[in-house]
């Protein structure tokens, strides 16, 4: 199969304010200087990370989700993050997928950051997302999704091949969070990126941004630090395919899913 040429953005967001992160952000998009095969952006990509959803929600047909299609066609590529969207009366930290064709999926963040209150705000999601694109499998999650294993296990059955992180991370955190992703790589033996933002937001937390990419050893292709960048590498399917054949550890996984309980003896 074909290689895969992704790109991220590790942008500073302008707090609450949809148009300017969106005319920022689109400028990256465009700036891209080769063609790529998907385009990922950060968490609340519209807004920062903010509690404020009745003031900020959109709709699925609102301005945002057609400005991700927008830039979609335009670099013939999924592009995709999240944003807060209101749906059937509930508000959702929700992860859209938007592709070039002009279709959409989208997952719901399933772990709610309770810290923040983020619990008493949004709905969680139920189901996990896992996308075909261009013979690749990728499974796209939210921020705090990263300190759960079991949500992010790869299943040897029909094995994801890049595992993906959209985030406000803050900077007191930042030790966790390159520490967690590169164990989520590991154990998933897959490809893994975790995109975070920079700056500063409005209720005054620090983003160090930390944004990367790993190979399925969790080996840094890609660690960019604290400056605003849009990056682009292309993935190798034969090193992920060579790795798996050598080392086929997910055949060994314990086989059980979420919410079943597991016999301890």
């Amino acid at each position: 199969m074909a290689d895969l040429t992704v790109s991220f953005i590790q942008a500073s967001l302008q707090w609450h304010d949809p148009e300017a992160n969106r005319s920022g952000l689109l400028r990256y998009i465009q700036d891209l200087p080769v063609a790529t095969d998907l385009i990922v952006l950060p968490e609340m990509f519209t807004t920062g990370f903010s509690m404020k959803a009745p003031e900020l929600a959109e709709t699925m047909d609102g301005p945002s989700v057609a400005w991700l299609l927008a830039a979609a066609e335009s670099r013939n590529a999924v592009v995709t993050g999240s944003l807060i969207v209101r749906e059937d009366g509930q508000y959702y930290n929700r992860l859209i997928w938007a592709r070039p064709d002009g279709t959409l999926s989208h997952y719901d963040k399933r772990h709610l950051f309770r810290m923040a209150g983020e619990h008493n705000v949004y709905a969680a999601g139920t189901t996990r997302l896992v996308e075909e694109w261009r013979g690749w499998r990728i499974c796209p999650l939210v921020c705090y999704d990263l300190r759960f294993p079991v949500w992010s296990r790869n299943p040897a059955a029909a094995p994801y091949d890049l595992l993906l992180y959209v985030a406000n991370w803050p900077a007191v955190r930042r030790m966790a969070w390159s520490t967690l992703l590169r164990a989520r790589a590991i154990e998933n033996v897959a490809y893994t990126m975790g995109v975070n933002r920079v700056g500063t937001d409005g209720n005054n937390h620090a983003y160090a941004g930390d944004s990367v990419l790993l190979d399925m050893c969790g080996e840094y292709l890609v660690e960019v630090g604290n400056q605003e960048t849009g990056i682009t590498r292309t993935l190798r399917r034969k090193d992920l395919e060579d790795f798996r054949e050598r080392f086929p550890a997910l055949l060994d996984a314990d086989d059980f899913m979420v919410g079943q309980p597991v016999a301890v003896k």
